[in-house]
């Protein structure tokens, strides 16, 4: 008889675990997936585009109704998760129905992280997270709609390119002196700050939002320097934090996220976690990669397979009309490391690569990213790049040209 085995939340993290197990051990659980949101799982990635109504809801749906019941899972999306009780093996759905479980994987993903600045519950103040944000920014904007962006990350760069694009007046504002400091040096991010500009979207750096203005809803967003910038509507997308109330309530350990040991387990016994809502040797991950990382680790163990998560090497990816950021490992660099750049500013090139005992060890690229997942793979394999270490800033054909 198959063992049953429920997954809170279907998001990209739950989709991927369904898939990878589906392809090692299909029969073997009774799967169960429940999803807050009342639609298939979807590429939240691409909600910018849905934004930009360059897709539609359905472009961007991962699999399809027929997909997940040919696997033979119950499906139950719209109906959230409202408790675990991790002794009895039960969780209770919004509806007040109750489903056992042998094995749960919580993949509740995280949260938008909100400002507590004076104003800002006024309407007309949305977080960037989920369709539902996208459709109420698309009943708000028109053509000229005068619109602030609060967080120059990726959340805040696809935002700010979405509602461009849909006809916004669209001016961003970042707390930190570069765009996406966790992801770029700062000669990348002046790059991309000028690309993002020539787009026609106004963007403020070393920018302290003080208070959001307003009677009845939004009017303008003061900085701190005093500055106002007239709004119809302000973006918060200032971050994530793991989505972890409802492990927490269950009396599973939580710190940032819900604290795993190598096999993905939690301090219960044969509850497990995947995807933002973890945190794994004091680290948690706000990105697609590891989640899928983790989903297939998770998907092996529970197949019988040894295998253990060992962590993750960071690694970004930002596509906005026409330009092109990719960023891996360590690319600041530091004492006892090395860089090796290649800058073509006529063209909007730059590639900066950090090695450190001759292994790659950190990349940046702007404008050709081609070559992106190559160094990607020398890093998380700790390759020795010594016998193409000349032309390893020329890409992946020129290296293994010379190594040959």
């Amino acid at each position: 008889m198959a063992e049953p085995l429920i997954v809170i939340g279907n998001g990209m993290a739950a989709a991927r675990f369904v898939e990878e197990l589906a392809a090692r051990a299909l029969g073997r659980y009774a799967l169960a997936v429940i999803g807050e949101e009342p639609r298939l799982a979807y590429n939240r990635v691409l909600l910018s585009s849905v934004l930009a109504r360059e897709s539609s809801l359905d472009d961007i749906a991962l699999k399809s109704a027929a997909w997940w019941r040919d696997r033979g899972v119950t499906l139950r999306y719209g109906c959230a998760a409202r408790s675990v009780d991790a002794q009895a093996r039960t969780v209770t759905l919004a509806d007040g129905k109750t489903l056992a479980f042998s094995k749960l994987v919580f993949a509740t993903g995280s949260r938008p992280i909100r400002l507590s600045l004076p104003g800002s519950n006024l309407p007309g103040v949305i977080t960037f997270r989920d369709t539902a944000d996208v459709a109420a920014m698309n009943a708000m904007v028109r053509a000229g709609t005068r619109v602030v962006v609060i967080g120059g990350g990726l959340l805040g760069l696809e935002a700010a390119y979405g509602l461009n694009k849909s006809g916004a007046d669209v001016t961003l504002v970042h707390l930190m002196d570069r765009l996406m400091e966790r992801q770029l040096d700062a000669y990348a991010a002046a790059m991309l700050k000028r690309a993002v500009e020539a787009l026609g979207i106004a963007v403020l750096t070393s920018a302290e939002s003080a208070r959001v203005e307003g009677q009845d809803r939004v009017e303008a967003l003061e900085l701190a320097v005093g500055r106002k910038i007239p709004a119809e509507l302000i973006i918060v997308a200032v971050g994530v934090a793991p989505n972890v109330a409802l492990a927490r309530d269950a009396g599973l350990m939580t710190a940032r996220g819900i604290v795993v040991d190598d096999r993905l387990e939690s301090s219960c016994s044969d509850i497990y976690a995947i995807g933002e809502c973890v945190e794994h040797r004091a680290r948690c991950y706000g990105l697609v990669e590891p989640a899928y990382e983790q989903a297939r680790v998770l998907a092996r163990h529970l197949a019988g397979e040894d295998t253990i998560y060992q962590g993750s090497v960071l690694a970004t990816n930002l596509k906005v009309s026409g330009v092109h950021v990719f960023s891996a490992g360590d690319f600041l660099g530091g004492s006892g490391t090395e860089d090796i750049v290649l800058s073509d500013p006529g063209i909007g090139t730059y590639k900066k690569l950090v090695l450190r005992d001759g292994r790659l060890t950190g990349a940046v690229l702007y404008g050709d990213t081609a070559d992106g997942l190559w160094y990607l793979d020398l890093i998380r394999k700790g390759t020795p790049v010594a016998s193409f270490r000349d032309a390893l800033v020329f890409g992946r054909a020129f290296a293994q040209a010379e190594a040959a």
